[in-house]
């Protein structure tokens, strides 16, 4: 990782000094939710099982709750745990109000077995998390395996690499709002410094589909979102191979 940004196992804690700022800048963008329910939207969960089967859903790298919040619009009868690796962005999560079926649980993807967090599930969303694993190939491999077959796995994510249009306004968008209302809300830029320069080094779109598939899922696919984030902010769609469930 270059100079700005942070190394992988920094990145919770780097959260956790951060959360409060992050949810009030979160909150200041309507298109931030609008955009994660999109890509909720598109998973096309089954919320009208004909079993009676409850969803069971996960989502990986929950924040302050508002993939959550996305998930359970979608999908307002489900059990969800949300699970994240930076205890201050849960402690703001939790004081949100939620249904009983919402589950909080601290924990990194790769320690999900020792927190308690098993399969299968019915579909996990992972919103802006792949790019700051330290592995991404072995999670992707381990969030499939606790997928039911034929379930989804949705990544809502940066990727710029593919256009140099998406390129720039990231690149302008970074520099001009989000690193100085960062520094403004936290005194310290380092975390949004990192936000810059993760997106900067990660995969273009081509590459993360490829990367899906390499993981050993079936049925890959992209959109994008509409608006100033078009090729800046994408919806990958990934399902588990496996009969119907």
């Amino acid at each position: 990782m270059a100079r700005t940004g942070l190394r992988p196992e920094a990145v919770p804690a780097a959260f956790d000094s951060a959360a409060n700022a992050y949810d009030r800048l979160v909150g200041a963008n309507p298109g931030y939710h609008r955009h994660l329910l999109l890509s909720a939207r598109r998973m096309r969960l089954r919320v009208g099982d004909p079993d009676g089967r409850r969803l069971r859903l996960l989502d990986a790298g929950c924040g302050t709750g508002a993939s959550t919040a996305a998930l359970l619009a979608v999908a307002p009868h489900a059990r969800i745990v949300a699970v994240d690796g930076s205890a201050g962005m849960l402690e703001v999560a939790r004081a949100k109000p939620w249904p009983p079926t919402v589950r909080f649980v601290h924990s990194t993807v790769e320690e999900l077995d020792a927190a308690g967090v098993h399969g299968p599930f019915d579909g996990i969303f992972a919103a802006y998390l792949i790019r700051n694993l330290a592995d991404p190939d072995a999670q992707l491999r381990k969030l499939r395996a606790l997928l039911r077959p034929a379930a989804t796995l949705a990544v809502h994510e940066y990727s710029v690499r593919d256009s140099w249009w998406a390129t720039s306004v990231w690149h302008a968008v970074c520099w001009t709002v989000i690193i100085p209302a960062g520094r403004l809300l936290t005194g310290d830029a380092t975390l949004f410094r990192h936000l810059w320069r993760s997106v900067y080094d990660f995969d273009g779109s081509t590459r993360f589909r490829q990367r899906l598939r390499q993981a050993g899922f079936t049925g890959v696919s992209s959109r994008t979102m509409p608006g100033w984030q078009r090729n800046v902010v994408h919806t990958f769609l990934a399902t588990r191979p496996g009969e119907d469930r």
